[in-house]
């Protein structure tokens, strides 16, 4: 069955590069973005950038699950050396809930656009806040991944490969 998986690279990956930080850095941006119209609307009581903050909530929803779909692909390739496990497992279980989590509040935006669009409760931006931190931490423990333990960069996957990390 295996010889029909096309092979692995230089990276340990099937394809020339990652694909898991491409579809990431639009839902970043966009949470991102949608909290700042919630909380610009809020405070300028323009209710035409709840608007914008609904549709980039609804399309992060959507993008939070290809990319987790493709962030646990490409760390089960990454072979994670003893290290950078417990920040591969916490990354992994927040990104996990982070999808779970941003559902939810698509969710319960929904039904504030459908009972009145031209209101925002205050529960619903401290909601944004706390998700909000959570992205930027999610943001934190990826960056690591790659810029400190450096998963599927060539170096590490022929040190790796070579036994030098474990």
């Amino acid at each position: 069955m295996f010889e029909y998986l096309p092979p692995l690279n230089d990276r340990n990956l099937p394809y020339p590069d990652t694909i898991h930080p491409i579809v990431v850095h639009f839902v970043i941006a966009m949470v991102l973005f949608a909290f700042i119209c919630d909380a610009i609307g809020f405070f300028t009581r323009n209710p035409r950038l709840y608007e914008v903050s609904w549709w980039n909530l609804f399309f992060a929803t959507i993008s939070i699950f290809i990319a987790v779909i493709f962030g646990q692909i490409e760390a089960g390739l990454s072979d994670p050396y003893t290290a950078v496990a417990p920040v591969l497992n916490l990354h992994t279980l927040l990104g996990w809930s982070l999808s779970g989590i941003i559902a939810a509040a698509t969710g319960w935006r929904y039904v504030i656009r459908s009972r009145d669009p031209k209101q925002l409760p205050i529960a619903y931006l401290g909601m944004g806040v706390l998700l909000t931190v959570l992205t930027c931490f999610q943001v934190y423990l990826g960056d690591e991944l790659v810029w400190v333990y450096g998963l599927h960069t060539e170096a590490v996957v022929e040190a790796t490969k070579g036994g030098v990390l474990q």
